[in-house]
């Protein structure tokens, strides 16, 4: 069959299938769309018993072959009456305009020289047609997700022209990463909700812990964020809520308040006749607030227990056209997860859900997107409106190294008065910009990941600590990206390890480097760079301090299990500093160093299998967050101070 396929033989492929006609399969469908076989590939989607549904290993579909052909005419078939997306991803969200786009992009040619017959001019042809079609160019669209790494649990708000968001940010210190946009695009870490170590009650607090699903308001000239405050599991208190607030976005932001309601995933809603209200879950109980959204006035009941009636959380109100409109999240945060909508005349009256729940959920298990749920609204300036959500992308044999992110899509309201999430097609790959880029943005996305503005706490806006430091313990330099770290006397496998300073892992490869000054240190001292997750599953990478000398390590603690490796022979006596590096490439990590700045990469060891580095890696504890890399000294009872300096992080 794959012969008369290749041959261009279509008299032999229909002999072939009348006879056999079970041995079609996907394998041929594909082939002929890439050969270009127009004949054949209609013979096959038409008269044989194939699906369209059919996905290879890298979860391709027949379009992404179709589209390596660079025949026009096959693709138009395809999208035209087969119904292909071309905006629909693979497992790495490459669509088949992305193919195109690429391709067409590696001639270097203007399209319009382009030879008639050539195979450049069938793409420059392909993408023209993409164009008219959807009336926009590729450089018009963005891929989700739009915050990639440990992003989880967005909550969105605007005022004016300017986009704030806030995700959850659990033991990590400083709390509640606030986030600025004019495009609901390109994002930047501009403060955080707490910045004062004393305010951050992180102390004794285990992985996974801390501060859970923050909502932000803007409500009479200020900001308003609240969250959960989650405890370990020692009764009789097990989670509270707190808010804080700022007439800035970026703060400072006032002490934290608590309020002793249970629950999780607060949210504030300032109705129009000025009363204010928290809502938490389950389902969604609501309770009202004094005007300064800092005192409970009355008891929690519950408006709406959830369409799904598993699992609902992540409460949202809005008003619009004379409803209360209630978005929920449900079905845990793991495949089943989804937002649902409900409405009521009143506030307190009997909310009907909407007929096309849920309004966003992942369908397609092959999919890159997946758990796509604890969504937020927000409507921009000009009266359109989007979601933001979280979603997770598993490489591997299930693993979300990156975390839960954040991803965006469009909402449109139905005729009836519903909203739903990007034509309830689940969440997309490859979508239009809400807004055209602007310079400013541009320059944002070169600058990202290098920018020198410190957080009130001390560091450098894109770097965290696992609980909170001490100020003389982590130093940051404004001008010279350095850092002074001071070392911690409890291992990282403890919650009282301090002094681990931490950035988010963003893309499944990148490299990341950093220079450190060789420091005096004592027997069992040890500093570097390190790939963690929590203090139950973490790498380390650098030097330790043996009876013999300082000898180069490695060692990866998983749960209860330390697995180390330890170099054959102590540093030359020369050594001054070393360059630390790990290059990573999905769940493998190749460690390196370079003495003296030699320029000299000498490889050390290969980590094939990361896994633990993200929630399903370990079964223990909460993990809801996701990998993180960075450096930490560890001093025991001794004292040690090391320098860190040029450190560089490049997605590949």
């Amino acid at each position: 069959m794959l012969e008369a396929i290749r041959s261009n033989d279509p008299e032999r492929l229909k002999e072939i299938l009348i006879n056999e006609p079970s041995i079609v399969s996907k394998e041929a469908l594909f082939e002929a769309a890439e050969l270009g076989n127009l004949d054949i590939l209609k013979y096959l989607v038409e008269y044989s018993r194939i699906s369209l549904n059919e996905y290879d290993d890298e979860h391709r579909n027949v379009l992404h072959y179709g589209v390596r052909s660079g025949d026009i005419e096959v693709f138009r078939y395809l999208v035209e009456r087969c119904g292909m997306d071309p905006l629909e991803g693979d497992k790495d969200l490459v669509t088949p305009w992305d193919i195109v786009h690429d391709i067409r992009e590696s001639f270097g040619a203007v399209a319009d020289e382009y030879p008639e017959d050539s195979l450049a001019r069938g793409f420059a042809d392909i993408e023209k047609y993409l164009e008219n079609r959807y009336g926009h160019k590729y450089e018009d669209y963005y891929h989700n997700p739009i915050r990639t790494g440990f992003f989880p649990d967005p909550s969105i708000a605007r005022v004016g022209d300017d986009y704030y968001m806030v995700n959850s940010s659990f033991i990590f210190f400083p709390c509640i990463p606030i986030s600025h946009s004019r495009d609901l695009i390109h994002w930047e870490i501009i403060g955080h909700a707490i910045t004062n170590p004393e305010w951050a009650h992180l102390d004794e607090l285990e992985g996974g812990r801390g501060y859970w699903a923050p909502d932000i308001s803007y409500y009479e000239g200020r900001f308003y964020i609240t969250a959960t405050y989650r405890l370990n599991d020692v009764p009789p208190t097990y989670r509270r809520q707190i808010v804080v607030s700022s007439d800035k976005p970026q703060g400072p932001y006032t002490e934290p308040v608590f309020i002793d309601e249970d629950g999780i995933d607060p949210s504030i809603f300032s109705d129009d006749d000025g009363r204010r209200y928290m809502l938490l879950n389950r389902g969604a109980r609501i309770f009202e607030l004094d005007k300064t959204a800092t005192h409970k006035i009355s008891d929690a009941q519950l408006l709406y227990y959830g369409d799904h009636k598993r699992a609902p959380e992540g409460p949202h109100l809005y008003k619009k056209d004379g409803y209360y409109y209630l978005l929920e999240a449900e079905g845990g945060t793991g495949p089943g997860h989804r937002v649902t909508v409900s409405r009521s005349k009143e506030l307190f009256g009997l909310y009907e859900p909407c007929p096309y729940n849920p309004i966003m959920r992942q369908t397609d298990d092959g999919a890159a997107l997946q758990r796509c749920g604890h969504g937020d609204l927000v409507e921009t300036a000009d009266g359109r409106w989007f979601m933001v959500y979280l979603c997770g992308r598993q490489v591997g044999d299930g693993y979300s190294i990156l975390g839960r992110e954040t991803a965006l899509d469009p909402v449109t309201w139905t005729p009836d008065g519903w909203p739903v999430v990007n034509g309830l097609k689940g969440p997309s790959a490859m979508q239009l910009k809400p807004y055209p880029d602007t310079d400013e943005a541009v320059e944002k996305v070169n600058k990202a990941g290098k920018r020198e503005q410190l957080s009130p706490c001390g560091l450098y806006m894109e770097y965290m600590t696992p609980r909170p430091f001490r100020c003389e313990d982590v130093k940051c330099a404004p001008d010279s990206r350095r850092f002074v770290i001071r070392g911690s006397k409890a291992p990282l496998s403890s919650v009282d390890s301090r002094n681990i300073v931490l950035r988010r892992q963003t893309a499944f490869a990148f490299s990341y480097s950093v220079t450190m000054d060789i420091p005096s240190m004592t027997v069992g001292q040890s500093a570097g760079i390190t790939g963690y997750y929590d203090e139950n599953t973490f790498f380390e990478f650098g030097i330790v301090k043996k009876d013999t000398g300082l000898y180069l390590y490695e060692c990866e603690h998983i749960g209860d299990e330390d697995r180390a490796l330890l170099a054959k022979e102590p540093l030359r006596s020369d050594a001054k500093s070393i360059r630390l590096g790990m290059d990573t490439d999905h769940l493998k990590r190749s460690l390196s160093y370079d003495i003296n700045e030699s320029g000299k990469k000498e490889q050390f060891t290969v980590l094939e299998n990361v896994f633990y580095l993200c929630d399903e890696g370990l079964s223990r504890g909460k993990r809801f967050t996701g990998a993180l890399l960075g450096m930490y000294a560890y001093a025991g009872e001794e004292e040690l101070t090391v320098s860190f300096r040029a450190d560089e992080y490049n997605v590949i």
